[in-house]
């Protein structure tokens, strides 16, 4: 419930700054001021979702999802969460990692995500200007990560509690920022529930940091090993954007009980060509499903009268509901969580704030629309509101 009501806020305000970017500003400043709602929406998400994620773990709520992955498919999976982070601050960025592969088993999102908390102190931490430098190795049974930066250090009687939750640098020591102090100790609960360790050192404040990940390394049988990986800097390939539904077109359903949430989404998803029927109650999704058959519904899990769940369930029971793809666009993203919605007929699970990227995906996957099967009526469409 808290991540649902923590999340919900955000997905309008995330949604809003998108459309802003569809219709550039003619005055520089409005798109300046669009630009810091947009990093700030970002860096919120990620504070919820790691305040979030050390109350799961003290919990024991988080269940690993394990497989083989190349130690630099991790290094570069971090780097394209963090390297824009690195870029806006003009950091000179270093990575150095062995020929031969470091294969680890473990789960790759969590892995990525304590990478990527120690890269993000890196790039917050130190000054404009400055250097960091990663290097992957091997030690002994051990995959080694080392992330050095010129930041502004650690106090040396600061080091024995750095990975404690809430412990935070003073900020006379150096630039403010943001933070709950909860990074480090999910980095170091993340890693220790891999069987590794995390270390800190500082030669003191002002002089650097460095932090060295070790992991053990998995010697299973060859074909399990996960084929060559590439470790290609972000920014290699190109992201996909609003527009990207490769000339597709499809009927949408989109329901969800938070107005401001439902009306941007729907505004997005009509610039890029498509046509969205709305609603704001779990009935409501029902009735629009059966009315327009939709080839997409995007249904919020915590709707009133009918919940997500219930509404992809009887939309499975018809006949015309079975090709339909489901998308559950909920607060709530936990394994559990996903488990459900797959259970209820879900095809997909999109946490708020949506990215947008990862829809448009899931559109340009889809066929082009056919002619619609059921009646026209507008209603709900776009900003219309649905009639009650």
């Amino acid at each position: 419930m808290l991540a649902h009501e923590l999340r919900n806020p955000l997905a309008p305000i995330h949604n809003a700054t998108q459309l802003m970017r569809l219709k550039p500003f003619a005055d520089p400043q409005l798109s300046w001021a669009r630009d810091i709602i947009e990093r700030q929406v970002v860096h919120l998400t990620r504070l919820v979702d790691d305040l979030l994620d050390v109350s799961r773990i003290t919990r024991g709520k988080i269940n690993l999802t394990k497989e083989v992955i190349e130690l630099g498919t991790l290094v570069a999976r971090a780097l394209e969460t963090v390297h824009p982070l690195i870029e806006e601050r003009g950091h000179r960025l270093t990575v150095e990692m062995p020929d031969t592969e470091l294969v680890i088993f473990g789960d790759p999102t969590r892995l990525t995500q304590a990478l990527a908390n120690v890269l993000g102190n890196a790039a917050k931490y130190t000054d404009r200007g400055g250097r960091i430098t990663i290097r992957g190795s091997q030690k002994g049974t051990e995959a080694e990560v080392r992330v050095r930066d010129t930041g502004i250090g650690i106090p040396a009687e600061m080091l024995p509690s750095i990975f404690d939750l809430f412990t935070q640098l003073d900020r006379s020591s150096g630039p403010a920022q943001s933070g709950l102090g909860i990074g480090l100790a999910l980095v170091r609960r993340l890693v220790e529930m891999h069987g590794g360790t995390v270390t800190a050192r500082s030669d003191g404040a002002g002089r650097g940091s460095e932090f060295v990940i070790r992991l053990p390394l998995f010697f299973g049988e060859a074909d399990q090993k996960p084929p060559a990986s590439k470790r290609e800097l972000p920014g290699a390939h190109p992201m996909p954007n609003a527009n990207a539904s490769n000339g597709r077109q499809h009927r949408i359903l989109l329901a969800d009980d938070n107005n401001d949430a439902l009306e941007s989404l729907a505004t997005l998803l009509q610039l890029s060509g498509h046509e969205v029927y709305t609603a704001t109650n779990g009935q409501l999704a029902l009735e629009r499903a059966e009315q327009h058959r939709p080839e997409v519904a995007l249904l919020d899990i915590g709707m009133p009268m009918l919940d997500g769940y219930e509404v992809a369930r009887r939309i499975r029971a018809q006949p015309w509901g079975r090709r339909i793809t489901l998308v559950a666009l909920t607060g709530w993203g936990q394994d559990a969580d996903r488990r459900r919605s797959r259970e209820a007929g879900f095809d997909s699970h999109l946490v708020k704030p949506l990215d947008l990227d990862k829809l448009t995906e899931l559109l340009a996957r889809l066929p082009a629309s056919p002619p619609a099967a059921a009646s026209a009526d507008p209603r709900g469409q776009g900003f219309n509101p649905p009639a009650n």
